[in-house]
């Protein structure tokens, strides 16, 4: 479920991925954009440039800091407040202490988030009901029989 749309935004993303391998430590911020896959640690925040950057958080990855992402598929350590603008998808074995902002979202069983869960909605265009006098020529003011 998780994996498979994974390989799929990984390939839109102009086929550009980039790889911080297990025991790599990076300190201070990181912009990135197409694909990320971090297996290693860093501590401050994860920036992704473009609509289509995917950031993946493998089960051995840690971020210390913020993320600020369009796609984000995250089973690993988060100390720090996510940012999805499009959708996030939490794998069995995230652990997310930070509140957590998507658009959309999908959660498997086991992960874990301490903090809160905002949903980020688009600006509604207000809706008009129709004016009480359409309501009485649809019939809805007659009284109904006991």
């Amino acid at each position: 479920m998780l994996n498979r749309r994974r390989t799929d935004r990984a390939n839109s993303a102009s086929n550009d991925t980039s790889l911080i391998a297990r025991g790599t430590v990076i300190r201070g911020d990181l912009r990135f954009s197409g694909a990320l896959h971090l297996d290693g640690r860093i501590e401050g925040a994860v920036l992704a440039e473009g609509e289509d950057a995917v950031f993946t958080l493998s089960e051995h990855g840690q971020v210390h800091g913020e993320i600020h992402v369009p796609h984000a598929i995250i089973n690993g350590q988060v100390q720090g407040d996510i940012h999805a603008g499009e959708r996030l998808e939490l794998a069995p074995q995230a652990r997310v202490t930070g509140d957590v902002h998507y658009r959309t979202l999908e959660m498997a069983a086991g992960a874990q988030v301490n903090g809160r869960m905002s949903h980020r909605v688009e600006a509604m265009v207000p809706r008009e009901l129709p004016a009480p006098d359409t309501l009485e020529g649809a019939g809805l003011d007659e009284a109904v029989p006991a």
